[in-house]
């Protein structure tokens, strides 16, 4: 069981973070608690795996990336792990993903790559195939974002959001 404060400081965290010095003591403000109590809610979930990933998401298109592309790889079974490792090495992917072929779609790994411009996809796009070895491939170029939103737990408990 969470107790009341665990739940608001999950629903806090789940919100923009102010790109300020000290961004915690912000929150624990805004929950009427000291900075430390927060801090010490957040080691204790983790410590206890409620929480098991603490990340952020940067809004790629207002930093200038406004092209990604995800691919589609056909990797051999044996060599997925391997390959896999590899693509994730690259600065240009952020997200690489094993997934079970289906019969019509024989892709195992996929990659998430972001760029200025498409040929620059394109280009990380060979650079990754020419390091693999993996020339089997398909590109699936975003036309538009319809949706890019974390999973919202407990929106009601706290000032995160709604």
């Amino acid at each position: 069981m969470l107790s009341d404060l665990e739940k608001k400081v999950i629903a806090m965290i789940q919100g923009d973070m102010a790109i300020v010095e000290r961004p915690y003591r912000q929150m624990a403000q805004q929950l009427a608690i000291p900075e430390e109590a927060l801090l010490n809610t957040l080691k204790s979930l983790c410590d206890r795996g409620v929480i098991r990933r603490f990340g952020a998401t940067l809004r790629h298109q207002k930093s200038g990336y406004t092209a990604n592309v995800m691919v589609a790889w056909q990797v051999e079974a044996d060599r997925i792990e391997a390959v896999g490792k590899k693509m994730a090495r690259f600065r240009q992917v952020s997200h690489c993903y094993h997934r079970r072929p289906a019969k019509t779609w024989p892709y195992t790994l996929y990659t998430m790559i972001h760029a200025k411009d498409e040929a620059s996809c394109l280009k990380t796009v060979r650079e990754i195939s020419r390091k693999t070895g993996i020339s089997l491939y398909t590109l699936l170029f975003s036309k538009k974002e319809l949706k890019k939103t974390s999973m919202a737990y407990f929106p009601g408990d706290g000032p995160g959001p709604d």
